[in-house]
């Protein structure tokens, strides 16, 4: 049996949470695959009251005792500084080590896509994104703060091991997937150290696989080709801060971030998957957002446990009920987030009974 951890976090995040795990129980019935799902009420509504953001021994519970970590989002208009989400969820990508932040840019419908004329084929990527260094490592400090001779520093960390582990899993990634091409992304003609490290170690990896073409693209170049031709990616591996940058951009090319699924992952050990559209505060409780980032954040995680049927079978679910326009208005349709949900797993009840009958 699988072990997974449900953290539904704040704002929409235990709405659309809901529905991924309704869809799990599901597909469960329906593929027969082994899970046991643990709530836990990490968020801000637990560190308003008790001052506790993750409780003491809680990484080390999930690394010992759980395979897979499926959250919401987090943040509260009531935690000023976010210290609650910044502790909760960058705890468990540095505390967990899930060096690897995996994007799917997939275009399901093209009436969703902003590029005029752009079918699904034309978008249809991942983006690898390091998730342990960079920028967000908080290195850095004031001098002389709120006077008019601040100095503000803010540092960027890239150790050889961090950026070797990124690169080798995209490549690896785009070999096991029959991805033709890997993109490295920086911005090495400007941070002539760091980058000059991603540059080397980009070369170095790509010879070791010869079959796998091997480009590079500065940052605001690849910013305006994902808007001119996403068509030409396959596997784009960047940093950190620009990889928080481009995937949201890319999330815009396959309809918005109510589409956009994503995990954390260190191969091996429990990782954690998350939708990337924040707690959205003004929309919580509402029933009116989109659950479908949260399902194929779902979906994600299921592959990643090994129940691979389960997890397409969930994918086309999901196709099939934004096809048809039974999804939430914010991508064209009428129906709040309970009845997206719903008309999903109408759909993957409906295909499994079908391929159970041919």
């Amino acid at each position: 049996m699988k072990r997974i951890a449900v953290i539904p976090g704040d704002g929409i995040g235990p709405e659309v949470i809901a529905e991924a795990v309704s869809t799990l129980r599901a597909a469960q019935d329906l593929y027969g695959f082994d899970v046991s799902l643990i709530s836990f009420d990490w968020g801000a509504e637990q560190y308003l009251s008790t001052g506790v953001t993750l409780p003491e021994g809680a990484l080390q519970m999930l690394a010992a005792e759980y395979d897979a970590i499926l959250a919401g989002a987090f943040g509260d208009p009531r935690v000023r500084d976010n210290r609650h989400a910044a502790d909760i969820l960058l705890g468990m990508r540095s505390g967990l080590d899930l060096y690897i932040n995996l994007r799917p840019i997939k275009l399901i419908d093209e009436r969703l896509c902003p590029l005029k004329g752009r079918k699904p084929s034309d978008v249809d990527f991942v983006v690898f994104r390091e998730n342990t260094e960079g920028m967000y490592v908080f290195v850095g400090g004031n001098f002389k703060k709120n006077s008019a001779d601040e100095i503000a520093v803010q540092e960027e960390i890239n150790t050889r091991k961090g950026v070797e582990r990124i690169i080798t899993a995209a490549f690896q990634y785009a070999r096991e997937h029959s991805r033709k091409r890997v993109t490295m992304s920086d911005k090495s003609n400007v941070l002539t150290y760091g980058h000059d490290l991603w540059q080397r170690t980009f070369k170095e990896v790509a010879a070791g696989y010869p079959d796998i073409e091997a480009n590079h693209l500065y940052v605001d170049v690849l910013a305006m080709w994902m808007a001119l031709d996403p068509g030409r990616f396959d596997v784009i591996v960047t940093n950190n801060l620009f990889g928080d940058i481009v995937t949201d951009l890319g999330a815009a090319l396959q309809g918005g971030l109510g589409m956009a699924a994503s995990g954390n992952i260190h191969p091996g050990r429990v990782s954690l998957f998350e939708p990337v559209h924040g707690s959205a505060p003004g929309f919580a409780g509402k029933n009116v957002s989109n659950p479908i980032a949260a399902i194929l954040t779902a979906a994600m995680m299921l592959d990643y446990l090994g129940f691979k049927e389960a997890s397409a079978g969930i994918e086309r679910a999901v196709e099939a009920a934004v096809h048809a326009g039974e999804t939430t208005a914010d991508i064209g349709g009428g129906l709040s987030t309970t009845e997206a949900g719903e008309a999903i797993r109408r759909y993957l009840i409906e295909q499994t009974t079908e391929g159970t009958n041919q």
